[in-house]
């Protein structure tokens, strides 16, 4: 299905039948917690939704496929995206919103791109999914959650400051690899608080 123009019902579907019972549980919680977080700071609902929805169109494609759509569509992958091409869905999904369903406008393909890394100089429309990716409803094991879920919607900044700084602590605990864009979010954010 390639869409003309963003429509946020036909999206909605589409995702419903793209994503498996749960992925599609978590999108429309941040679909609407991206709305409530965009209410509430002045940002435009509609991209906020619109961005909400579609952060994890890609998340469901198998992960030789995603590498296979970032090479034939010359995406640049990193060394910790291709040891862990999960990690892709943010670049894929950004490049499906545009392509597969129409989405024209920067702000929400690049809210979609960085949901999952973050990065310096992020916009509120980019903080809003990015924090929304983290505190929607469904979310349950996050730690310091009810917390962030209040300084969420009283200040972004510190908000998102502390998401990046649970989320490295988190990977340093299980030994994980560290997307270097990430740690240079926090980086950036640590510095500009």
């Amino acid at each position: 299905m390639k869409l003309k123009q963003a429509d946020i019902g036909k999206i909605r579907k589409a995702m419903e039948k793209t994503l498996d019972a749960k992925r599609y549980e978590h999108t429309l919680g941040v679909a609407y917690t991206a709305s409530c977080l965009a209410m509430c700071h002045g940002e435009n609902i509609k991209n906020a939704e619109l961005a909400g929805l579609l952060h994890d169109c890609a998340k469901c494609i198998d992960n030789s496929k995603k590498l296979k759509i970032c090479e034939k569509h010359n995406i640049h992958v990193n060394k910790i995206e291709g040891k862990n091409p999960f990690l892709l869905h943010a670049k894929v999904g950004s490049f499906l919103a545009m392509e597969r369903y129409g989405v024209r406008d920067k702000d929400v393909i690049n809210a979609i791109l960085n949901h999952t890394t973050g990065r310096p100089g992020m916009t509120k429309l980019e903080k809003i999914i990015y924090i929304a990716d983290y505190i929607e409803p469904n979310r349950k094991q996050a730690p310091n959650l009810a917390a962030i879920r209040k300084l969420a919607f009283e200040d972004l900044d510190r908000a998102l400051l502390k998401i990046l700084e649970d989320t490295l602590v988190y990977l340093e605990t299980i030994k994980s690899d560290i997307d270097p864009m990430t740690q240079k979010t926090y980086d950036y954010y640590k510095e500009v608080k």
